[in-house]
């Protein structure tokens, strides 16, 4: 447990992954008020939307009214995704951070189904997207590589794929001039387990040990948390999140596939064990008990339910 980091980061995903996948059109105004009560509770990144197809992704439909309508708090990233060229140029028009990033999966049949790209397609996408980012002075800090421990479509992910991916996306980088900070491994469909979470860690840790890592988790069979503490103790200090564990990919080929992490259950973690986040875990709770309400059905949190151990340590 020595190497436990003392800070964790929480990047909070809640407002585009969670409510992209929900069945029910979700109002803009609770979209907005979610944001901006997430925002009070210490995060410093928030994903707020996609730019993506609405007839694809039609909860994103309204991402531009979203973007114009929240009124931010100074020291917070209010971001989005894009996977293309055009999702980028409707993100330029809008109010919210640009926070570039390098992408591409493991599993090409994922890559076709999220972006209807090869990975040929999506490495040489990303070049150009590069160049973009470059033009429009936009900073590049991460590599992400979805699905880096198993596909619902393709099954096992060889190491040798995950490392293949990460080179590629370090070299089309240092080709440009652009140096990463780090490599984002995502779980985007729930096959990690904590044994699988420290063995890749640990060959791209021995492979690039001058990189940052960071992981985009899915609890979609129940282990996400127990990956979290494995690759906590390891020492990795950032984590995506969904705050009451909304949220799911559309593209998983998985009716029951999950939200990412749950955010105040991942705090909740981190503090008990002393690693500090930042993050207000009551405030975190109220906005999970609000994201219920507007989803209008249970969510999977656990501390939202629970609650903290605060008040039981109070009492005389």
């Amino acid at each position: 447990m020595s190497d436990l980091p003392k800070f964790v980061t929480v990047q909070e995903e809640g407002p585009r992954e969670g409510f992209q996948i929900e069945r029910g059109p979700i109002g803009t105004a609770d979209k907005v008020r979610f944001i901006e009560a997430l925002a009070e509770t210490g995060l410093t990144k928030i994903d707020c939307v996609s730019w993506v197809n609405p007839a694809r992704v039609p909860g994103m439909a309204d991402a531009e009214l979203v973007a114009r309508g929240i009124r931010k708090r100074p020291g917070v990233a209010y971001t989005g995704l894009w996977l293309n060229t055009a999702g980028f140029e409707r993100a330029l028009r809008m109010p919210l951070d640009l926070v570039g990033s390098l992408i591409v999966s493991c599993s090409e049949t994922f890559n076709l189904k999220n972006s209807n790209k090869t990975i040929a397609q999506a490495f040489d996408d990303q070049i150009a997207t590069l160049r973009l980012y470059k033009q429009h002075g936009v900073e590049v800090r991460w590599g992400t590589v979805f699905t880096a421990f198993g596909c619902n479509y393709e099954g096992e992910v060889p190491l040798a794929t995950v490392l293949d991916r990460c080179t590629r996306l370090l070299e089309i980088a240092r080709e440009e001039g652009v140096q990463l900070k780090g490599l984002y491994l995502a779980d985007t469909v729930g096959w990690a387990n904590p044994r699988s979470i420290q063995q890749r860690i640990g060959v791209v840790r021995e492979r690039w040990p001058e990189l940052r890592i960071g992981l985009h988790l899915h609890d979609t069979r129940g282990t996400g948390l127990p990956n979290a503490l494995a690759a906590l103790q390891m020492g990795v200090d950032q984590f995506d999140s969904s705050c009451a564990g909304l949220g799911g990919c559309p593209f998983a080929a998985h009716k029951g596939a999950a939200g990412n992490i749950c955010t105040e259950d991942l705090v909740f973690m981190c503090h008990e064990m002393g690693i500090e986040t930042g993050v207000d875990l009551d405030g975190m709770i109220e906005c999970a008990l609000m994201a219920e309400r507007i989803v209008g059905h249970p969510l999977p949190g656990k501390v939202m339910k629970g609650g903290s151990l605060t008040r039981f340590r109070t009492v005389n």
